[in-house]
């Protein structure tokens, strides 16, 4: 299973969960599966999606938060595993797809292929589990901060370019979180 797989399999547990995803060809491929105005497609900023999610968890206590992340864009900010745990916000899952590179700038290796990051997340204190290991649409409405551990192969999908501007993305973004 590659990434695309990956997220597919995710946006079958999300309804109306707001969904922050990485840059990229995570990104890409999101909108190429299912474009909705709950998501909010990453343009830069690799290793932030997990701070903005975070953010948006806390400011809206009454609506779910999916991050979709990366094992690169969590290894280039794993500060953000003690700030999660610290904030713990009930309404935050944090899905990291774990396919050992970095797709976006030609998949080069990472790091993480060789590291446990559900065992990592724990010891920071945070709710981790593998993906396969748990219902998701469960975890995301239990009412408690999870981190989440979706191991793939490396590899891109021939996913279109967003053909939205970035003021688009967050316009329409905001529209959703102010109804």
């Amino acid at each position: 299973m590659q990434r695309r797989d990956a997220i597919f399999k995710i946006m079958e547990s999300i309804d109306d969960e707001l969904v922050i995803c990485n840059i990229g060809f995570p990104s890409r491929e999101l909108y190429d599966i299912q474009d909705r105005a709950e998501n909010f497609y990453m343009i830069g900023s690799m290793g932030l999606a997990s701070s903005i999610g975070l953010g948006l968890a806390l400011s809206q206590p009454e609506k779910d938060v999916v991050v979709i992340d990366g094992d690169g864009a969590l290894l280039m900010n794993m500060g953000s595993l003690v700030t999660v745990n610290a904030c713990s916000p009930r309404n935050l899952t944090w899905i990291v797809i774990n396919n050992g590179a970095y797709g976006s700038t030609g998949n080069q290796e990472t790091y993480a292929k060789g590291l446990d990051l559900v065992s990592i997340a724990k010891s920071v204190g945070i709710k981790s589990h593998n993906f396969f290991d748990i219902e998701l649409k469960k975890k995301i409405r239990n009412d408690s901060c999870n981190f989440i551990v979706f191991n793939c192969k490396p590899g891109n999908s021939e996913a279109p370019i967003i053909d939205l501007t970035p003021e688009e993305i967050k316009d329409r973004f905001m529209n959703v979180i102010d109804r």
